[in-house]
């Protein structure tokens, strides 16, 4: 099993960590001699009534005592508080630490890492239930087996100071109450994690149906949701049931086993009374202290699997914070210019995505934009028309060949200025969980009103955005789940003309748009494509015949070049061909040359 050292758990840990943990580990062991302590004094007690000549003192004697519990008991107070807050404290600081780290660490690395090795689902889970689990290995769990392991060394310290012939008598029970102890922990931790995983399933149940409402209403699903939900209950309520019979059954157990222990203790303490000298006060504080230090020696044990699993979460965890990306988002290195003009060149491209290295996308690509020309790329689907967009926002870094921006190569750019020169427009429009102002600001953090009025006035926006209960300041729901397909893409396409770039890339940008939007949108886009460099995806003929150059790709390569009329020329071209393979009868300009599948132009089975 993967798993990292229980001391490089707390690698993230800083000098104020390093002092929490010492002033805890202190106050757990101050904590954990309270038992053996206890059974000091309460042996001071026992010996009191014998040693004692009358009833003043007597009562004197035993004032005395009581105030040494008063004492102990606020000493052991003080340090449980300091024990547990300590380690709280600190794990909470390592674990908010590595969470950044983790986040940050994901934010840097390239495309290619999420495309093989940490989906969204991955992620989320490590980062809410692994950190949960490596808290639990670096905090309170700490501070409380340093207390029980110094309850139960102090205890047998004392019992073999106290009455090592006793202590020896009763070392033969030991092994049953440590095994009794560790077999009710175990058990009870286990029941408790089987409630509470079939609660988190009864959760996630009701999360799914809430989630996807208008599904289960339209297939009338209800009942089958509260059927499932209803299962799931019965799951945990048997864990609960069983969880209650274990803890039942095991003290029963213990408590069986102690009491055990008392008897033989007492019968054996009577005769090293008799014969060896013993006072009753030291026969009670053998005995308690080997039951207390053997009980704290069994609860130790719950607390290993919580280190061993916090070392397997952080194995994973640690691998990716230390990881090295292969294209850095977030390196100062790199060339910047006071700006770019936008002309784009792939040259002799080869690439592979890193998850199916066997399987070529681009084959010896050559292409060159003009700065401040239109380029449409048309193809079969898989063809590689969306690789190639990747590749100029190098999300990729190409196997073979270069691509360059104004004759430079894009490696040698620092990442983050160019692609601030760069906005892409997607298919599926993406947009977060918070206003549309927020989500338009993404375009440009400092935009002023006037430049987002003109950009959704651009972007045939403004109209819809001002229907809105709060306007720019309403929420668009969990990716845009509050608005339209259409409303979400003109917002994207807002948010990329406030960026303002030198170099547009519109993969499928107006797919979602209605005929009317879309006129509308496109003469904007076209207004705002003027004097820049735009490579478009797109399927309808309409946005495709007025781009500068046209590229059929096929097996990634381009096969056919030239603009609309020019392809157009040649009847058993393949862009011809893709044409009529597309019409629709009366709706000629919605031509899907994007997603043709056709003998002759085949569909490369890779990744588009």
């Amino acid at each position: 099993m993967n798993k990292v050292s229980l001391y490089r758990l707390f690698t993230f840990s800083d000098p104020v960590d390093h002092a929490l943990m010492f002033l805890g580990s202190v106050s757990a062991i101050g904590h954990g001699l309270a038992m053996p302590l206890m059974s000091v004094i309460f042996g001071e007690l026992v010996d009191t009534f014998g040693e004692a000549d009358n009833t003043t003192e007597v009562v004197n004697a035993v004032a005395k005592v009581a105030l040494k519990f008063l004492y102990l008991a606020i000493g052991s107070g003080i340090a449980a508080c300091i024990q547990v807050s300590c380690w709280m404290v600190t794990g909470e600081r390592q674990v908010a630490r590595i969470r950044s780290l983790y986040l940050k660490t994901l934010l840097r690395q390239e495309i290619g890492f999420f495309d093989q090795e940490a989906g969204a689902g991955e992620i989320l889970g490590r980062m809410s239930g692994d950190m949960v689990v490596i808290q639990e290995a670096i905090g309170a769990k700490v501070g409380k087996c340093l207390q029980l392991v110094a309850t139960f060394i102090g205890g047998f310290a004392l019992a073999v100071i106290k009455g090592w012939q006793l202590t020896l008598v009763l070392l033969s029970l030991i092994p049953a109450v440590v095994l009794a102890g560790a077999v009710l922990s175990f058990t009870i931790e286990k029941t408790a994690s089987q409630g509470q995983n079939t609660y988190a399933i009864a959760a996630s149940v009701i999360e799914q149906t809430m989630g996807s409402i208008h599904t289960v209403a339209s297939f009338t699903g209800e009942n089958r949701a509260i059927a499932m939900y209803e299962e799931s209950l019965v799951k945990a309520y048997n864990s609960s049931i069983k969880s209650g019979f274990a803890s039942g059954l095991g003290f029963r157990a213990v408590m069986a086993i102690v009491f055990s222990t008392y008897g033989l203790a007492v019968w054996y303490g009577g005769k090293m009374i008799l014969e060896k000298g013993y006072t009753g006060g030291g026969v009670i504080n053998v005995i308690f202290a080997i039951v207390t230090g053997s009980m704290a020696l069994g609860e130790v044990s719950p607390c290993i699997p919580a280190f061993i699993a916090g070392q397997s979460a952080a194995f994973k965890l640690f691998e990716a914070i230390e990881r090295k990306p292969r294209i850095d988002a977030f390196l100062s290195e790199g060339k910047t210019l006071d700006d770019i003009r936008g002309e784009i060149e792939l040259r002799d491209v080869d690439f592979c995505y890193p998850s199916r290295p066997h399987q070529r996308i681009l084959n010896g690509f050559f292409l060159i934009i003009p700065s401040g020309t239109a380029a449409a790329l048309v193809g079969g689907s898989g063809s590689g028309k969306s690789t190639v967009i990747s590749l100029i926002e190098r999300f990729y870094d190409p196997d073979a060949g270069e691509v360059l921006i104004d004759g430079v190569n894009l490696k040698e750019f620092q990442l983050r200025w160019i692609r601030q020169k760069i906005s892409l427009v997607s298919q599926e429009p993406v947009l977060f969980a918070t206003t549309v102002r927020q989500n338009l600001l993404y375009g440009k953090d400092e935009a002023t009103v006037d430049d987002i009025a003109e950009a959704l006035k651009l972007a045939n926006a403004a109209k819809f955005i001002n229907k809105l209960p709060q306007g720019l300041d309403t929420m668009v729901g969990e990716h845009g789940a509050l608005l339209s397909g259409g409303q979400k893409q003109r917002i994207a396409i807002a948010r990329a003309i406030l960026k303002n770039p030198k170099v547009l890339l519109l993969d499928e940008a107006t797919s979602a748009l209605d005929t009317g939007s879309e006129k509308k949108v496109q003469n904007a886009l076209n207004r705002f494509m003027m004097n820049r460099t735009t490579v478009i995806i797109a399927h309808r003929l309409s946005t495709v015949r007025k781009a500068n150059t046209i590229a059929v790709i096929q097996d990634g390569k381009i096969i056919e070049k030239g603009s609309h009329s020019e392809l157009t020329r040649d009847p058993d071209g393949a862009y011809s061909q893709l044409i009529r393979l597309q019409e629709i009868p009366n709706k000629s300009d919605q031509i899907d040359v994007g997603n043709t599948q056709e003998p002759r132009i085949s569909a490369d089975p890779g990744r588009s």
